[in-house]
């Protein structure tokens, strides 16, 4: 069984890596056809559905939502720096859940008009409390994440972001989760 949990994480992972290198990819087709002023700055905060894989041998699988919000940087038209924090929360067979992730890294644009594509690698730390019947447990998990999104510009200040998607790997009580995580929410650009 944890064989097969291994395999699927890795297919997972693979399949994420494919297709954020093909969006990055086309993304750098479509960098001479810029035009406008990119921001210096984004804020971004929405809402966010993270799908957790318990840990390798065990095949449960819970569901949590809640917060996302990250605030990014930019050297330069196309690479910055994003600081992304989040909280989600759920309760499944009785047990209550909440994790917050805390994640930092390179992040990597490429404004077309008005849509700006985007990948990120993030790395970090996540904090994350279980309890049930009274009785409650905590623990702290490097993490990281790998994904990208895609804002749509409303004007010069705002934008909506209908879909960020990461591989979110953490590591509690001895066991691997593979996470996959979707945002959505709105942006405001400086």
């Amino acid at each position: 069984m944890a064989n097969l949990s291994f395999h699927g994480e890795k297919a997972m992972l693979h399949k994420m890596s494919l297709v954020t290198s093909t969006l990055l990819l086309l993304c750098c087709f479509a960098v001479a056809q810029e035009n406008g002023e990119a921001s210096k700055v984004d804020l971004f905060a929405g809402y966010q559905f993270t799908h957790v894989a318990v840990g390798h041998g065990i095949d449960a699988h819970v569901n949590l939502n809640g917060w996302n919000a990250a605030l990014t940087g930019y050297f330069n038209r196309h690479v910055g720096i994003t600081a992304d924090f989040s909280g989600v929360y759920g309760n499944d067979s009785g047990i209550n859940t909440r994790e917050h992730p805390y994640l930092f890294g390179p992040t990597v644009r490429f404004p077309v008009g008005k849509i700006t594509p985007y990948g990120h690698l993030l790395f970090g730390a996540t904090h994350a409390n279980f309890s049930s019947g009274g009785v409650s447990q905590s623990d702290n998990s490097f993490a990281w994440a790998m994904g990208g999104g895609l804002d749509v510009n409303v004007n010069r200040h705002f934008a909506v972001r209908p879909a960020q998607f990461d591989w979110l790997r953490t590591q509690f009580f001895n066991s691997t989760q593979s996470n996959v995580r979707y945002s959505a929410g709105v942006v405001v650009k400086f």
